[in-house]
């Protein structure tokens, strides 16, 4: 089975309303769909993005540009592709742009290899567990007052969710504080509650916060530092007992070893987009393993669910349902947990009927 074309298409994906964050306003994701097409008339499909649509033009032109690299060639040879690929960017450079067009390629071949062994990537990926606890993270943005943090995590409990995660980066960490607390009370001790300061502090702030959140029994600190340092975010790490959880923002294999290396953080955060495709995510899922230390996802949850079902140590699936609308299928629930699906490749297939609203 031959690759015969790769096709990209851009879309821009609107929110109802802008969030706030410590990375500043979000309005809209400048989507690329990616479609690897074969011989045998089998299809593999990818989701790239960007913030606010910027640099959604650059992402695509990387995909285009290495699609050399697949067409009129074995489909299920994806670790092939991957080596070829990682020897074709090396002058521009082994992060950034160049991986994020390895990870569209390398996605959708995997896509493809599932839906021609009519099999879940999971299960060909080894397969470890049909179901992943999720939190919900969509919601509890910084630009929402305490009241509408305090209803909208009322709103996630009744929806069935055993976890949800909130944003900080309040000029007064005070601020934070309090609304932490106000949350916490709000949802009980049984809730898990995670909350991310999306690289918005120094290393002095993370310890200084990080300690006054301790007495809310957080499941995670993610983010405290920006992603580039590492030392700082291990010196985090190792001031604090709530456990810190990042890598949403590093790139490869060789950026998470060299985490665990420092023991940055307590749990490593892969992003399919960034780390490689699925094929680094798993070769990151099982590097963590060998050193205790669980991984979770960032964003995808349509696709992430997979890599996640193939790793004993993935930990929590996270439900940002951004791009949920571009897909026919929707992820299933049960008491708090994303259910791995059973259909052949991701599972899931692009809604282009959506797709052509979203394009008028």
């Amino acid at each position: 089975m031959k690759v015969t074309a790769v096709e990209t298409l851009p879309v821009l994906v609107p929110l109802a309303g802008p969030i706030g964050s410590a990375l500043g306003q979000i309005h809209s994701f400048g989507c690329i769909l990616v479609s690897v097409r074969t011989d045998a008339g089998i299809t593999g499909e990818n989701l790239i993005f960007t913030l606010n649509g910027r640099r959604t033009k650059v992402l695509r032109q990387m995909v285009d540009e290495l699609a050399d690299l697949v067409v009129g060639r074995d489909a299920g040879h994806i670790a092939d592709f991957w080596a070829r690929a990682w020897k074709d960017i090396n002058f521009l450079g082994h992060k950034g742009v160049p991986v994020v067009g390895i990870s569209a390629l390398d996605g959708a071949l995997w896509d493809v290899l599932g839906k021609a062994s009519g099999l879940p990537l999971y299960r060909l990926l080894g397969g470890a567990k049909t179901a992943v606890p999720a939190y919900q993270s969509g919601g509890l943005w910084l630009s929402s007052s305490t009241g509408e943090l305090v209803a909208e995590a009322e709103r996630f409990i009744a929806q069935g969710f055993k976890a949800m995660k909130m944003r900080l980066g309040s000029p007064d960490p005070n601020t934070d504080i309090m609304r932490v607390k106000a949350v916490r009370d709000a949802i009980g001790p049984d809730i898990k509650l995670m909350a991310d300061a999306n690289q918005g502090l120094n290393e002095a702030q993370a310890i200084r916060l990080g300690r006054m959140l301790e007495p809310f029994a957080l499941t995670w600190f993610e983010e405290p530092l920006p992603a580039w340092d590492l030392e700082g975010l291990a010196r985090v790490s190792a001031a604090l007992d709530t456990p810190i959880a990042s890598g949403e923002t590093e790139y490869t294999r060789y950026g998470f070893r060299r985490m665990l290396e420092l023991r940055s953080a307590d749990i490593l955060m892969p992003d399919l987009q960034r780390v490689g495709g699925v094929s680094e995510f798993m070769r990151v899922g099982h590097m963590a393993e060998s050193h205790d230390v669980p991984v979770s996802s960032h964003l995808f949850p349509e696709t992430s669910i997979q890599v996640l079902g193939a790793l004993t140590n993935a930990v929590y699936l996270e439900y940002m349902p951004w791009f949920s609308k571009l897909y026919h299928e929707e992820l299933a629930f049960k008491d708090g947990n994303a259910m791995v699906p059973e259909r052949p490749g991701w599972g899931f297939t692009f809604n282009h009927d959506y797709v052509r609203h979203l394009n008028r």
